[in-house]
């Protein structure tokens, strides 16, 4: 049995991908400060978590999994940066640090973190190269590598920094991974689609097909990168629905977007009822939160094959 450790768990997409391949395991616990997400969380898995910060935490998993706020880091953010020294909600990506010197000889053999590009930037990679040497003196060996949701059958154009950290000299070959055809973007799309999500705000109207970063670009293929946000300029896309209309991406599309059930979007839609005629914030705010369960599906696939994943006791006699 895989024990892992959900940190910045969001709705628990680590949780999710060991779910789908049907790998026995048992979440030890899940630190999410965010209380709808963990409410979200709640509905779908154990309904037993309450939201919790990383500050201070001292657990004893065997595959740690983080996906420290990214907002400080990204093109869209401000790029505050993410050092220790910074302050940042960014920042908090060194207190897995703290939590593994604190976890002591029970290390775990795993820590995967999950993270956008723009880490690799001139601006921020500092603050990822301290990270890094910061896990080589735990006694990590690191890769890592950007992956493409669309490369592991999500049509969704979103680019990501993953990070699995071995403990020994046993170094992750990316190379390895299972990767997928991209699946017809009608498979996420829904036939019947309210009109709360049909464009027509003017401001919005007259960005559609425009020129500059500013602009609504039409799906075709693929959606761009899931955010936190539809109601924005520019956003993940806008679904054509004839006569020169466009709508929004639903929620629902969403959450099918970064691999998650239309059970598991029902059972969080439950835990956050919408307003009548209103989108609802949570969801789209989780969901671009979140990372694609179908790349994660694949790492660990890949962790499993290469039997990485060991007991604790054999980490102690070992």
């Amino acid at each position: 049995m895989i024990k892992i450790l959900e940190l910045f768990g969001g709705i628990g997409a680590p949780r999710k991908a060991l779910i789908n391949l049907g790998v026995e395991h048992k979440s030890i616990d899940y630190v999410e400060w965010n209380e709808k997400a963990v409410r979200s969380y709640n509905a779908m898995f154990d309904n037993r978590y309450q939201p919790e910060s990383v500050v201070g935490y001292n657990l004893q998993p065997d595959i740690l999994v983080h996906g420290s706020p990214c907002q400080d880091f990204s093109i869209a953010g401000k790029q505050y940066g993410g050092n220790i020294e910074d302050g940042t909600r960014s920042s908090l990506l060194f207190e897995t640090i703290k939590i593994i010197e604190n976890i002591g000889i029970w290390k775990p053999k795993v820590v995967i973190w999950e993270n956008v590009k723009n880490v690799l930037s001139k601006k921020m990679i500092p603050a990822f190269n301290h990270y890094l040497r910061d896990m080589e003196g735990l006694g990590y060996t690191n890769s890592f590598e950007v992956l493409d949701a669309r490369n592991f059958g999500i049509p969704q154009a979103r680019e990501r920094i993953f990070t699995v950290s071995i403990l020994g000299d046993e170094y992750f070959n990316f190379n390895n991974l299972e990767f997928k055809k991209m699946r017809d973007i009608r498979e996420f799309l829904e036939d019947e689609v309210d009109d709360r999500y049909t464009i027509t705000q003017p401001s919005m109207l007259a960005k559609i097909n425009g020129t500059g970063t500013r602009t609504l670009k039409p799906v075709k293929d693929y959606v761009w990168t899931i955010t936190t946000k539809q109601m924005r300029c520019p956003n993940s896309g806008i679904v054509g629905i004839g006569n020169g209309r466009y709508r929004l991406l639903t929620e629902r599309e969403c959450w099918r977007l970064m691999g998650f059930s239309d059970e598991d979007f029902d059972n969080a839609e439950k835990a956050h009822p919408r307003r009548q005629n209103y989108l609802n914030g949570t969801l789209y705010h989780q969901s671009g939160n979140s990372i694609v369960v179908d790349v994660l599906e694949a790492i660990f696939k890949e962790l499993l094959k290469s039997n990485i994943e060991i007991k604790q006791e054999e980490l102690i006699n070992g």
